[in-house]
């Protein structure tokens, strides 16, 4: 597996946010994950976007962190949020998704983020046991989901 910066809005982005989306529409019933995302927050030094491939190169899983700052849905200054992590089913448990969060959690410090914080839901159980296990702890509430009752965000520091 080999992990490589792409845009947002590469076609294997798209090919695999379109998976996740489905993904987040069976588990919660309804349409996918509705918070606003444009090519333009994944564009360094405000963020990025990796894919990592699997050994025939097909795209297998995403991940991607934008800037953040104090703004009126709770985040702070200097956050880096954490967005469309996602592992294709065939290759999960393979240590994956832990690769990718590690390779954007060090672009994030190196960009000068201060605090890691993501957004997932109760009905992510892997998502929520892989933040913990890699050291994320509870926060207080942001983003488009912030006043959902099954939604948890978690945060670290960098």
């Amino acid at each position: 597996m080999h992990i490589r910066r792409v845009s947002f809005d590469h076609p294997d982005a798209v090919k695999l946010n379109d998976l996740v989306q489905a993904e987040y529409a069976v588990r919660y019933g309804d349409d996918g994950d509705a918070t606003v995302l444009a090519a333009s927050d994944f564009q360094p030094p405000h963020g990025i976007y990796l894919i990592a491939y699997d050994e025939l190169g097909s795209p297998v899983a995403s991940g991607g962190w934008r800037s953040q700052d104090a703004n009126d849905e709770g985040n702070l200054d200097g956050d880096a949020e954490l967005k469309r992590m996602f592992v294709v089913e065939q290759v999960r448990g393979r240590g994956l998704a832990r690769r990718i969060l590690a390779a954007l959690e060090e672009d994030a410090r190196a960009a000068g983020r201060v605090r890691m914080v993501l957004e997932t839901g109760l009905k992510q159980p892997e998502a929520i046991a892989l933040y913990t296990s890699s050291g994320y702890e509870p926060c207080a509430k942001f983003g488009y989901y912030r006043h959902y009752d099954d939604s948890r965000c978690f945060a670290k520091g960098l």
